[in-house]
């Protein structure tokens, strides 16, 4: 066990009237843990825990979710910090390295972002391949699993050769996913360029063409950036678990990092805003009343559900909400934002906000309510909203 863990008292386990003596320990941040690793030598008993939810898989002093009280710390630090403070690339340095990079650590971590940004060339091979109308997912996970074959990672690893592969992952992800983008629309791919940071060069591989760069509007280039920073970990949920469960097998990390993004693409796990997306459709389809809407949404017999509100986890609110609904709602007050589904969306949180209903219950707007509608308003389509969330997941899944 990490030296970081007290050794608290044994707990006392009795079965068919047999006593057994078990380890337990406090972590940093005050959690308390049974060791149960010789439960089934020692007493030929197993514990069933349906779905992991009292089950600590590992050590682990990359992040740390109090759901009651609404905490997310990154290496330490507060969210909401973080999200003042910094950009998505010192995030992501941070959740690798275990520190904020100073001036010269992220100009070096940067440039090398930069550097790597560029994927193989015979890689396009592989995009010409897809139906058009390939889901962007897809062609991302089988892209990022054949990095493997044109960059073969050695079976005894030095600290370069690691440092270059997190760099090729953080960074080509972006350039693969805006290319399963242009791929999927039938338009030419376009370049990363060194002359801009890392979500304003994705932002561009999106939106500009091979004869003219996309107009970067600040307020949404900084509004996807938050959106990487607040989904770049999460302690231990599917994806995460995937990557650590394919990587004790000691497979290569790109066909580890496959692993994670194939469980991302779960509607349980990484589709929750276009799930909010799709509700908007409905509204609208159906009049664009959301206060019907949330009236059938509180009885639980009408087979409606009130998607972005409430949160497995975070049984007060989510702390990720907090901070990304000042940016959303920035967003939607620009001028010539002509869009009914926001519209809709804002009437929604509005109604719920103020309803006793969902007061009682705790049934705030979530990160996935603010995410689909920054993302709409970005102009992202729904098919590459989980794409998005592998992007910023990228550097937890490494850092795991």
């Amino acid at each position: 066990m990490s030296d970081k863990l007290k050794l608290l008292n044994p707990a006392t386990l009795t079965l068919e009237g047999k006593s057994y003596s078990l380890p337990t320990y406090m972590g940093v941040e005050g959690e308390k843990a049974i060791d149960i690793t010789k439960l089934r030598s020692q007493t030929g008993y197993v514990t069933l825990d349906d779905g992991y939810g009292n089950t600590g898989a590992c050590e682990s002093a990359i992040t740390y979710i109090d759901g009651e009280k609404g905490i997310l710390r990154y290496r330490g630090y507060p969210i909401e910090e973080l999200a003042e403070n910094s950009r998505f690339t010192e995030v992501a340095y941070l959740l690798l390295y275990g520190e904020l990079p100073n001036n010269e650590q992220l100009l070096t971590f940067s440039t090398r972002l930069n550097d790597s940004s560029i994927i193989h060339e015979d890689m396009h091979h592989f995009f010409n391949g897809f139906p058009r109308g390939s889901h962007p997912m897809g062609i991302l996970a089988t892209m990022v699993a054949s990095l493997s074959t044109f960059y073969p990672v050695p079976d005894q690893l030095d600290e370069e050769t690691e440092i270059q592969i997190v760099a090729n992952l953080v960074s080509q992800v972006r350039t693969i996913a805006a290319f399963s983008y242009k791929k999927s629309i039938g338009e030419p791919l376009v370049y990363p360029s060194i002359k801009y940071r890392y979500t304003n060069n994705f932002m561009n591989m999106m939106f500009a063409s091979p004869v003219r760069d996309y107009q970067l509007d600040p307020d949404i280039v900084n509004a996807i950036d938050m959106l990487l920073i607040l989904h770049a970990d999460h302690e231990q949920n599917c994806s995460t678990s995937s990557v650590r469960t394919a990587g004790s097998s000691m497979a290569n990390v790109y066909a580890v990092i496959t692993a994670g993004i194939a469980a991302l693409w779960g509607p349980r796990h990484g589709g929750a805003n276009q799930e909010v997306i799709k509700m908007l459709e409905q509204i609208h389809a159906e009049g664009g009343d959301g206060t019907e809407f949330i009236n059938q949404a509180k009885d639980k017999n009408s087979g409606r559900r009130l998607m972005g509100f409430g949160h497995r986890v975070y049984k007060n609110f989510d702390p990720r909400a907090m901070v990304l609904k000042k940016h959303c709602d920035k967003l939607l007050n620009k001028p010539g934002l002509n869009d009914p589904l926001l519209d809709i969306a804002r009437r929604l949180e509005e109604i719920a906000l103020k309803d006793d209903y969902f007061i009682s219950r705790k049934l705030y707007p979530n990160v996935d309510f603010y995410s689909g509608l920054i993302l709409r308003a970005a102009g992202i389509p729904t098919n590459m909203f989980t794409v998005l969330f592998a992007i910023g997941r990228m550097p937890g899944w490494l850092a795991h």
